[in-house]
């Protein structure tokens, strides 16, 4: 299959292997941003191809696992309630709030709706006039577009039993926030590929100049990622900083037009809190005042209004794993107290998880490991 097939090719794959090898002269940490290249570097094993002189670190990038519990807790709220139809993706489902999540309160008897598309709930809401349709709108810029047209298309179609939850996110904030912690220890980043072909790359160079730090676009496949890190270190090696894109096969540097037109057309940037990392400025996408009665949290203020305080475990480290300053297995909980099966935080249980990729691939669960 074109373009799948080829940037697995092993053989292709273990060349990179060997030209990283043959550049390298320092000791390196390279963040990937993306829970999907976590996903690929620890399921192929491309941590391993590479010189102990590459410390490649896991970053935040799972929309799921950085939705405030707040946002989860008024979730959980809505979709209880009666002549509500709650709709979300299913990533959603077991991502634990306070005391509950999306599924026990389906178990209890809440509606709550897997859909694969936000278009879906335009359906919905014109079938149940007489029920409030509610998406979960979860995710970074990729999935941006077609809430964005969602929210677009109920106006244009005069829809008002249909309204979002909205905890959409933005990369380049978060990787700011991260290069301007006095913690990190960040010296090159892989960016995600499908978050740069819809809003392209012009705001990545200068956060590489700001810091230093050479930014590469990255596609997803084995090949990708290598190609990734390579191009990466031939920067780092060279003493150079700026935004390269490797996964030019579909992303350009000016992004999608369209979509960023749509985007910019229902949403506005706005200060959002991340689970496990804080507030952090201008890194949400919210509502613009002209579509504010699709909002979720002004519909049912009055009900969210006696929702009682968030709680997070206290031994969940999720936060400092987000942040790339610690992995998984140095949590105490995890594979113990925190399993997919009963997650204490959403990167165990989101499929992009950083948890849950060293949960499958890495069979740390049966293994008692030092900090």
């Amino acid at each position: 299959m074109k373009f799948v097939d080829e940037y697995r090719d092993a053989n292709l794959a273990q060349q990179y292997a060997r030209k990283i090898s043959q550049i390298i002269t320092k000791d390196w940490r390279i963040m990937e941003i993306c829970g999907g290249q976590t996903h690929s570097i620890l399921k192929y094993g491309i941590d391993e191809l590479l010189p102990s002189k590459i410390t490649l670190i896991h970053g935040p990038g799972c929309p799921v696992c950085v939705t405030p519990i707040q946002l989860i807790d008024s979730a959980l709220k809505i979709a209880a309630l009666q002549d509500v139809i709650f709709c979300s993706f299913g990533d959603m489902l077991r991502v634990p709030g306070t005391d509950e999540d999306l599924l026990t309160v389906k178990a209890k008897g809440g509606d709550i709706r897997i859909v694969y598309s936000p278009l879906d709930c335009l359906e919905l809401s014109q079938k149940n006039p007489n029920k409030q349709v509610v998406f979960f709108a979860v995710g970074f810029e990729t999935t941006t577009p077609a809430t964005a047209m969602v929210v677009y298309q109920a106006a244009q179609y005069a829809i008002t039993n249909l309204s979002l939850l909205v905890s959409h996110v933005l990369v380049p904030p978060a990787m700011e926030t991260i290069l301007g912690s006095p913690k990190s220890q960040i010296q090159g980043f892989l960016a995600a590929g499908h978050v740069c072909t819809v809003m392209g790359y012009e705001e990545y160079n200068p956060i590489a100049q700001k810091y230093g730090v050479p930014i590469v676009i990255t596609g997803f496949e084995p090949v990708d990622v290598l190609q990734g890190i390579y191009l990466c270190l031939q920067q780092l090696e060279s003493g150079q900083a700026y935004c390269e894109n490797q996964y030019v096969r579909s992303v350009e540097q000016q992004g999608n037009s369209i979509a960023k037109k749509i985007i910019q057309e229902v949403f506005e940037v706005v200060t959002r809190q991340w689970r496990g990392i804080g507030e952090i400025s201008q890194s949400g996408l919210g509502l613009r005042e002209k579509y504010a009665s699709f909002d979720a949290l002004k519909r049912f203020a009055e009900e969210l209004s006696l929702i009682k305080p968030s709680y997070v475990s206290s031994i969940c480290i999720s936060g400092e794993i987000m942040q790339g300053l610690k992995k998984p297995h140095h949590c105490p909980a995890f594979g113990k107290e925190c399993a997919p099966e009963h997650p204490l935080g959403a990167p165990m249980v989101s499929p992009e998880g950083t948890c849950a990729a060293y949960y499958r691939y890495r069979n740390y669960q049966n293994q008692t490991l030092m900090v």
